[in-house]
């Protein structure tokens, strides 16, 4: 039997296809989000299917997850972002205890208790500054693509300091580093330091390890490294980190399916 799990998530959609009697993964791909997200989601599913030599019919059960859930008109059950990030990463990690999802529009951070159950979670939605946003904008200022933000890191000797909580101002900030001669590779490293330092200071205390790490964001090199000094505990990233919410929304599926 298939189920699915489809992560409308704000930046990008996400769709996992699982076997549900072994939780296997049959397919797993992303798209870029846009207005009609459910017409896009479907594509993606119907995408995947077909790659397969599966048919829509073949699904059995649906579980719709992330910022647009409630958009997916096809999904059987909707399921909040944090249950599924934690089921998610816990199926790939099974002794993870803290789950750093960072994406486009959020930040999260989850604490498991032993058996994989969300214990409690913190969030940010309000704020671009800790958010891949912030990267994004920064990306634009300097000119250069997103994906090359890390390899400029890498090369910092001296992160800049980012002192401005609202990624509008902190723009301006950084034109001005940009104006006083401060390298672009430091200002990206400061940058990165400043989105860690935010996640830190919403766990609010020492958080449990192991410390895992989602979301597209944690694909941008050295932000793994960052979340490890503000958090002052390793960081490992989740294989495959942008989907682990819809793998997640597809293991709740698979359960919803077992249960009829």
């Amino acid at each position: 039997m298939i189920c699915a799990g489809i992560d409308a998530g704000s930046r990008t959609i996400k769709v996992v296809l699982l076997e549900s009697d072994t939780l296997a993964v049959i397919a797993a791909d992303t798209m870029d989000q846009g207005v009609e997200q459910d017409a896009l989601a479907m594509r993606l599913l119907e995408r995947l299917l077909q790659q397969n030599g599966l048919r829509r019919g073949d699904v059995h059960t649906i579980v719709a997850t992330g910022y647009g859930r409630k958009l997916i008109t096809t999904a059987d059950a909707t399921v909040t972002e944090i249950t599924c990030q934690g089921c998610g990463v816990r199926q790939r990690m099974p002794q993870a205890r803290t789950v750093v999802d960072i994406g486009g529009q959020d930040s999260k951070l989850v604490r498991l208790h032993p058996d994989g159950a969300v214990a409690d979670f913190v969030m940010n939605d309000r704020c671009a500054a800790g958010t891949g946003r912030f990267l994004e904008v920064l990306a634009t200022r300097l000119g250069v693509k997103l994906g090359s933000l890390g390899t400029l890191a890498g090369k910092s000797q001296s992160p800049a300091i980012i002192s401005n909580m609202c990624v509008v101002f902190a723009e301006t900030e950084i034109v001005g580093l940009l104006a006083s001669g401060i390298g672009p590779e430091d200002i990206v490293a400061g940058v990165q330091a400043s989105i860690a330092t935010r996640v830190a200071a919403m766990a609010g205390r020492k958080v449990g390890s192991p410390v895992v790490f989602t979301g597209g964001v944690a694909l941008v090199p050295g932000m793994d490294d960052a979340l490890e000094s503000a958090l002052e505990e390793p960081v490992t990233i989740a294989p495959d980190p942008q989907i682990t919410g819809a793998l997640g929304a597809a293991i709740l599926a698979a359960r919803r399916a077992s249960d009829r």
